[in-house]
């Protein structure tokens, strides 16, 4: 996109907008990431442009969401930026702070954490400023042409009456007002008061309809590019009405980059308004900033991602470290004989990395690789302690000291034992470590082979250098002896269900090493005496 964008010149400017009617979620940030990196990739290539960011405060309050008390019923029709943000019972407050803002302020700190500071537009303030007074002349001066191109296109026809510019009523509402005349600079109107009135153009008293709201940013803004979702880009949709229109108020259009939803997992697309929400600022309580932005990177702009803060985070942040362990791997055996496909493969997972990171032009940090979210998952919940932990890992060779520890490893283990305490950390990961043979372990328990195994590991578990390989190959090693007849990974499942309770966890090597010889050998005499009953 950077290279098609520096064919049509060397100024730019990406926009991404958002109308502030709920609490923000993750899905937003697919938009304004994307613009972000499209940013940096112009950017790199020495591009001048610049990345703004339009909040939709003109925009009015809708219907009264399921977060909102039945007073709100009054504001409906109402600009957001001038009615008052909801209390905590979500009762109008006491108008400090308007409904937009209210909304806006976390997420633009959420945006910040992960390194996107564009410059802020408020659109409510952009009508009052009068920067789209004269968008709106012209639609009002060539109504019959707009309504021509808006019914063509979208394939659907506009009712009678209708006005290519909503001014606001006699009580500061956009609903339920009848356009009566034209002159400039004012619209005249009756509303469902009774009253009668007129709107100045130039002093934002009232807004442009949705479909030529859009395109009328791109003419005052010149918007370059602009990335939007499926619903505005599918064939009769509101980028298909704004291309002309765009063109009638003498600007040609942004080039386009639909994208799918965000979805969240077992639920559906978020939706602020609906109340079905992730919210960024609660991600990033539990994994570092560079993880949401690597959520985006990684994936093409025409692919819909399942996401939660539970199983999709550890998916997520484990593909991370993974990518950062293997990349290096790929770029040496990717070399000029390669095919096309791999380089291109391994340029598209470097970029992933590339834009992945916080600080616009900072080099990947590989060495975070060496730790793994199920490793430092796995010790944060046996080690209540942070010095307990640097100290596991140093003893692991992980890390050459707990001086080490600070910076990025510190902020990832205080969000690992935050998203612990949570409810959004996915019980399968959660260790239970048994003193006792549970119900279910002995269900499990029952073979010969089971009692035979576990007979021929206690004396070796015993004898062996206490580290994770020696454990690992005592564990593997029994399993595969002729005699016992057990497949490595049913001895693996049997460990589990021993000293977890289910079938499955951490890698077993490491966990035995932070458990420590005495009760590891306390647990597997457990196991033999109830299979010897």
């Amino acid at each position: 996109m950077a290279e098609r964008l520096s064919r049509r010149g060397d100024k730019h400017v990406i926009a991404s907008g958002i109308t502030p009617s709920g609490v923000f979620h993750i899905g937003h940030l697919r938009e304004i990431l994307t613009a972000d990196m499209i940013t940096r990739a112009c950017h790199a290539r020495g591009l001048d442009a610049e990345f703004i960011f339009i909040v939709d405060s003109a925009d009015p309050l809708r219907k009264v969401y399921d977060f909102l008390d039945p007073e709100y019923e009054r504001y409906i029709g109402h600009q957001l930026g001038t009615i008052p943000a909801p209390d905590e019972n979500g009762k109008p407050g006491d108008g400090s702070i308007t409904y937009a803002a209210h909304f806006l302020n976390p997420f633009m700190e959420a945006l910040k954490q992960i390194g996107v500071e564009p410059r802020i537009i408020d659109n409510l303030d952009s009508y009052r400023q009068g920067e789209f007074a004269d968008s709106a002349r012209i639609a009002c001066e060539n109504v019959a042409e707009v309504r021509e191109i808006i019914e063509s296109k979208s394939g659907r026809e506009l009712p009678e009456g209708w006005y290519p510019y909503n001014p606001l009523d006699s009580q500061g509402c956009l609903d339920g007002v009848t356009v009566t005349g034209y002159e400039w600079p004012h619209v005249h109107w009756t509303d469902s008061h009774g009253e009668s009135g007129s709107a100045d153009l130039r002093k934002g008293e009232g807004k442009l309809p949705w479909r030529l709201d859009w395109p009328a940013r791109w003419h005052s803004l010149g918007v370059t590019f602009e990335p939007f979702g499926k619903d505005h880009g599918a064939s009769g949709g509101s980028y298909s009405t704004g291309r002309p229109l765009v063109q009638l108020f003498g600007s040609e259009p942004p080039e386009p980059l639909v994208y799918e939803w965000i979805l969240l997992r077992g639920v559906g697309a978020m939706s602020a308004s609906g109340g079905i929400t992730v919210g960024p600022l609660v991600a990033l309580e539990l994994v570092p900033p560079e993880i949401l932005r690597f959520l985006i990177a990684r994936n093409k702009p025409n692919k819909h991602i399942e996401f939660d803060t539970g199983s999709a985070l550890v998916e997520l942040t484990e593909e991370y470290r993974n990518l950062l362990s293997n990349i290096q791997e790929m770029e040496a055996e990717v070399d000029s004989d390669s095919s096309k496909r791999a380089s291109t493969a391994l340029i598209t997972k470097k970029a992933s990395l590339l834009y992945s990171q916080v600080k616009e032009g900072e080099e990947v940090n590989y060495e975070s690789r060496k730790i793994s979210f199920r490793h430092l998952a796995m010790l944060a919940q046996i080690r209540s302690e942070d010095e307990d932990v640097w100290a596991s890992l140093e003893r692991g060779g992980l890390i050459e000291s707990a001086a080490e520890a600070g910076g990025e490893l510190e902020d990832r283990l205080r969000r690992m034992r935050i998203w612990l305490a949570s409810e959004h950390f996915p019980e399968p990961f959660r260790l239970r470590v048994q003193s006792e043979i549970t119900d279910g372990a002995g269900e499990f328990l029952v073979a010969e082979e089971h009692l035979e195994y576990l007979k021929m590991l206690e004396p070796l578990i015993r004898g062996c250098e206490w580290k994770s390989k020696t454990i690992n190959d005592a564990v593997c090693d029994t399993a595969r002896r002729e005699e016992i007849g057990l497949e490595v990974r049913e001895a693996f499942k049997l460990l589990y269900w021993v000293f977890l309770d289910q079938n499955f966890g951490p890698r077993l090597a490491p966990l035995f090493h932070e458990l420590g010889a005495e009760l590891v050998l306390v647990q597997l005499e457990k196991a033999i005496d109830h299979l010897t009953i």
